[in-house]
């Protein structure tokens, strides 16, 4: 069979399955979910094993630490795997919701209804994670999901996979309603875009080159982000204990992940009381610092070039800009920022409401992390992804991002 036809063949299968799927009880998906979840636990040697096969092989090619951390499975993430399937469990069940209704003045009653979208096709790189918690978020809106992980992470994709899809059919879920691809081969990526007459949305998560590949060959709809690069404003009136404590995990509570701050502005004002400490900080926890003209007046550091404000590091380097006010914060976040996770420190009310209504991101804080972008976090139970894009959904994707909607209508006899 050659790797066009596999994919056919597995296409077919998961549309199938979503045939199925769609008209499931709650009752039914909440168990399958519930007993996935403790199979998760009972196979956590198995799952670090493999994962461990991962690593091995991460080293060797010389994978950076924070890419390494991203790629890890500990006991910890593996229960968090399974509470994020547990939460799922527990969040009502989207598909059948009446989004809106009206009656026309003929009397007809039309409704729009949530249905699942169909079939989810998910490319991803490094988080092994991810293999779980989408495929949670599928089942339990009705979807069908196509798995295809990064080549870091082949051992770990597919046993949590395997896990995932045994659970599922002991459950009474269709057989091919949770698919991952097993091969390392980058060509299925391109066959697996080209399955437009089967899958029905693409959600990918990885690096710019990744997401820019799918964008220019994918014949199906994308849901994604490009970067996270990521923005901490200290106003001039922030608090010094909250801005650095804000700065600190921000930056290195988890570094290479996408809500992690990649730059950092500071208001001229505030910059000789702040900066300091805060970089000091930042060096104690192995960040490499890099700043504009005015930064490095106040403190000693690399210079930033314009390429500095425009990337994902993903590592324990950031970049700081001292700005003249507020408004040429938000010029900044808005120019170079991928509209993902911004963030303000103020005491001010005013500048923090301006600073909601003018920071174009999909999630905007005040005196809070940018950390805590992230489905779980939200309340979704998990998250798909999470979505820089302003059509159909945008920030962390849960449930109801993978459903779209039906319109039904109930008529005694109406004719136009």
């Amino acid at each position: 069979m050659t790797l066009q036809q596999e994919l056919e063949l597995i296409g077919r299968q998961a549309r199938a399955a979503s045939n199925v799927l769609r008209s499931l009880s709650r009752s039914v998906k909440d168990a399958a979910l519930r007993g996935i979840a403790d199979s998760l636990r009972a196979s956590g040697e198995h799952i670090k094993a493999e994962n461990a096969r991962d690593l091995e092989a991460g080293r060797a090619k010389g994978l950076s630490d924070a890419m390494l951390d991203r790629l890890a499975l500990t006991d910890k993430r593996i229960d968090a795997m399974a509470e994020g399937l547990e939460a799922v469990a527990m969040l009502p069940d989207p598909v059948g919701d009446i989004a809106g209704q009206y009656v026309h003045p003929n009397g007809l009653r039309i409704a729009r209804v949530r249905q699942p979208l169909g079939v989810v096709g998910i490319i991803y790189e490094s988080r092994p994670n991810v293999t779980a918690d989408a495929a949670g978020l599928c089942l339990k809106s009705g979807n069908a999901t196509i798995l295809r992980g990064g080549s870091e992470a082949i051992h770990s994709n597919i046993a949590i996979a395997k896990i995932f899809s045994a659970g599922a059919t002991a459950a009474g879920i269709p057989e091919h309603a949770v698919q991952i691809l097993t091969t390392t081969d980058r060509a299925a990526v391109g066959e697996m875009l080209k399955l437009d007459k089967y899958i029905d949305v693409i959600v990918p998560r990885g690096g710019k080159s990744l997401i820019a590949r799918i964008y220019e060959e994918s014949r199906i709809p994308v849901v994604a982000h490009l970067d996270g690069i990521c923005h901490t404003y200290l106003h001039e009136d922030a608090d010094p204990e909250m801005a650095k404590s804000i700065v600190l995990n921000a930056k290195l509570q988890r570094p290479g992940v996408c809500n992690a701050m990649e730059t950092l502005l500071v208001h001229e004002a505030a910059a000789p009381m702040l900066l300091p400490e805060i970089a000091r900080a930042l060096r104690e926890g192995g960040c490499e610092l890099r700043g504009c003209p005015r930064t490095r007046q106040v403190i000693d550091c690399a210079p930033a070039t314009e390429e500095d404000w425009r990337t994902e590091y993903l590592d324990k380097i950031l970049s700081i800009r001292v700005v003249g006010s507020f408004a040429e914060a938000v010029d900044h976040i808005n120019e170079y920022g991928s509209h993902h996770s911004d963030a303000i420190v103020t005491e001010n009310y005013a500048m923090a409401e301006h600073f909601l209504e003018e920071v174009d991101s999909a999630t905007v804080y005040v005196n809070a992390s940018t950390r805590f972008t992230d489905g779980y976090e939200f309340g979704l139970g998990a998250e798909i992804g999470i979505s820089t894009d302003k059509f159909h959904a945008r920030g962390p994707c849960g449930l109801k991002e993978l459903t779209s909607y039906k319109w039904i209508a109930h008529g005694t006899g109406q004719v136009r």
